[in-house]
């Protein structure tokens, strides 16, 4: 025999009304939740994703949308994780400012910048290594030491920080720093003797170094930095955030649906370098 719950009065007798109001209040409860804490900033649901373009790693594709190998393996994260990414394209100047006020949830980006020093959690995951070179033209010497950049014209990429390098590179009186737009431009003003030096990071250079004439260029390298995932120290959940991540990343891993987080030795860097950005 089924015994069903029943709500009295202090004289016994059956309140069906109150038991209704409850059973209404539980099912309001149940379909408000879901929506509330998705809309909450961190939580789970909707997590807000900066990137830029840095390829073949990060990129805005002619439709629209982000693409690229760190962008692949945080999309697989944040959904292993329980979340949903929004991607937003972003130069990095406001990338750092949204980190900072929290606009953005979690930035894909090198490790150890120092204008996010406080501001950002990194993940303990770093599954990719990223390096910078200088790029030169054959039958000019290479870059061995960071002194001989100067009395040099060195070209960079509008728009890049090389993790706070740029501001030292234009604050010196030795060094001369002219920008190109992109890093095709780049490499093309190095051919056309527009500057001694492309200071520029592997990856994106070595997938446009197509062209005949661009066998003349060649590299030295500037130092080598690891990627992460970096949480915005604004969201209070940060700590939770990252430990998500880590987690998801890790089973993704065991599963073999992401490759192995590469051993990181000590990082290279060229002597010379300034010691602030190390």
């Amino acid at each position: 025999m089924i015994k069903h719950a029943r709500l009295y009065s202090g004289n016994g007798v059956v309140r069906p009304h109150i038991r209704f109001y409850v059973w209404v209040t539980m099912v309001l409860v149940a379909i408000a939740a879901p929506s509330s804490w998705a809309e909450a900033p961190g939580h789970a649901g909707v997590l807000r994703i900066a990137y830029n373009e840095f390829p073949p790693f990060a990129h805005h594709t002619k439709s629209g949308e982000a693409s690229g190998l760190i962008i692949d393996m945080t999309r697989k994260v944040v959904e292993e994780a329980g979340y949903t990414p929004e991607f937003l394209f972003l130069p990095v100047s406001r990338i750092y400012l949204y980190l900072k006020n929290g606009s953005v949830d979690v930035w894909p980006g090198l490790t150890d910048i120092p204008q996010l020093q406080g501001e950002v959690l990194e993940s303990w995951a770093q599954p990719l290594t990223v390096q910078l070179s200088a790029w030169y033209l054959d039958g000019k010497p290479p870059l061995n030491h960071f002194d001989d950049l100067n009395g040099k014209t060195v070209i960079v990429i509008a728009g890049y920080t090389y993790a706070g390098l740029i501001q030292w590179l234009q604050e010196s009186d030795e060094i001369l720093v002219t920008e190109a737009p992109t890093h095709r431009a780049a490499i093309d003003m190095l051919k056309r003797h527009r500057g001694d030096y492309v200071l520029d990071y592997q990856a994106p250079v070595q997938e446009i170094l197509t062209q005949p004439s661009d066998s003349v260029v060649r590299e030295s390298e500037v130092r080598s930095r690891t990627a992460a995932w970096l949480f915005s120290l604004a969201n209070p959940r940060a700590a939770i955030l990252r430990e998500a991540f880590d987690d998801a990343y890790l089973r993704l891993v065991r599963r073999g649906e992401l490759p192995v987080m590469p051993p990181h030795g000590q990082s290279y860097v060229i002597p010379g370098f300034p010691d602030a950005y190390r």
